[in-house]
């Protein structure tokens, strides 16, 4: 079986009990509001663990707990604005690509980047379930692009939105940094476009426009790799822990390149190019032996998430006899009609697709919940926002911290047997 994603872990963190003290006297919901939050995010927790579960389910359990859990963010009185009670707790998360260690932070924006981090990294992980299938009904071929597009999204959102606003953005490769958000964005969107490109290749669309969607998500790939080499490239320490990453990323784009000017062979032949279509169709197989050397490689490197074996699935295993076909039909045309020499130089591509191109489903945060209104809202105590020595002294204790959390116990996500479409892709 072979994996056609790879997907870093779920994060970990602890159960918050949402111990806020409250004024009695007042009254007011506070007390059914710390019980409901409370239950909220345990039961979205377990959720998180197993991609088997729907998308309506999780969101649901998803928009539940934000509803409660903005309360803690944005004050419910008729002042408004930053909540008093935002400083009020800590919380423990661990970093996707980091292992177990736990990064702390006394701020419920940090609880509402963790969550919304792993809700994306359960989409990817969603998607990764469906398309894994022997066969996949077009309901699941778009569920698995909505996916995509919406941890897209979700990343975007957490990056442009609050991961800014965090005292500490965490750890030298930790979720919160904004070019990890990056790179995560992209890597979703081009997965997204993967599917549009391979739907094109099914359907039999035009070479051009095939090579031009191949040509972009290629380029995806690599903004996303380029976003981790932009991250870690001043540490070899830092280099290290997105070495997995960055060489499946690097394979993706290889091989969507490969295809670009397998096709872009095609139409330079449809264009009597016959010389200029050997050399791209040359470079498209030089460009398949590498992704087949980035596979095994990616295979090799230690790091986080399950290892896939894309360099063995259906879809990638199509891709050498496509270049091999097309290439032997220019070179026959060529030996036979045109005679045309074949350039050291590569043709350039000069296609760009115009439509098919993937864009992130736009993310928002569901409304307050209504138990949040100004007399629960007077029912808190009022917290102390931390001062900069604070907030020195947590990241001080933050480096320090050898504390561990268990990891997530994840459902294992199957791979791919056989693919019974002409493109090798499942996803149609």
């Amino acid at each position: 079986m072979a994996h056609w994603y790879h997907r870093n872990p779920i994060k970990a963190t602890c159960q918050e009990n949402f111990a806020l003290p409250t004024i009695a006297s007042i009254g007011g919901n506070a007390r059914k509001l710390i019980s409901d939050i409370r239950a909220a995010r345990a039961k979205l927790l377990v959720l998180f663990g197993d991609a088997n579960n729907t998308v309506p389910v999780l969101e649901s359990a998803l928009n539940d707990y934000l509803s409660l859990l903005r309360g803690l963010i944005e004050a419910s009185d008729d002042k408004g604005g930053e909540s008093k009670l935002r400083y009020s707790l800590r919380f423990k998360w661990t970093n996707s690509l980091l292992g177990n260690g736990v990064n702390t932070q006394q701020d419920a924006v940090y609880e509402l980047c963790g969550v919304l981090i792993n809700a994306a990294l359960w989409y990817t992980k969603r998607a990764a379930l469906l398309a894994a299938a022997d066969v996949v009904s077009p309901d699941q071929a778009k569920e698995v692009h909505t996916c995509l597009r919406t941890a897209a999204g979700v990343f975007g959102y957490v990056r442009d939105a609050h991961a800014s606003s965090l005292a500490d953005s965490g750890p030298a490769c930790g979720d919160c940094d904004t070019n990890m958000l990056s790179a995560y964005a992209m890597q979703c969107t081009a997965e997204a476009q993967e599917i549009t490109m391979a739907r094109a290749v099914e359907l039999k669309h035009n070479s051009s426009l095939i090579s031009a969607l191949a040509l972009e998500t290629s380029r995806i790939f690599k903004q996303s790799s380029d976003y981790l080499l932009t991250l870690t490239k001043d540490s070899e320490d830092k280099q290290s822990k997105v070495a997995k990453w960055r060489r499946y990323l690097d394979f993706k784009e290889s091989v969507y390149l490969s295809y670009a000017h397998c096709y872009h062979g095609q139409v330079l032949l449809d264009q009597d190019r016959c010389g200029d279509g050997i050399r791209s169709l040359r470079e498209a197989k030089s460009l398949e032996e590498r992704a087949v050397k980035l596979g095994e490689d990616y295979a090799r490197t230690k790091g986080a998430g399950a290892t896939a074996k894309p360099w063995k699935h259906p879809f990638f295993l199509k891709l050498g006899p496509k270049v091999e076909a097309i290439k032997t039909k220019v070179e026959h045309e060529n030996g036979f009609i045109y005679f045309q020499k074949v350039p050291e130089e590569l043709p350039e591509m000069e296609v760009k697709a115009t439509h098919g191109l993937v864009e992130p489903l736009p993310f928002s945060l569901p409304n307050i919940s209504p138990l949040w209104n100004p007399q629960s809202y007077l029912a808190f105590e009022i917290q102390m926002q931390p001062s900069e020595t604070d907030r020195a002294k947590e990241r001080e204790a933050n480096a320090k911290s050898k504390e561990e959390l268990p990891p997530v116990a994840e459902r294992e996500i199957p791979g791919t047997q056989n693919a019974k479409s002409e493109s090798g892709c499942v996803i149609q």
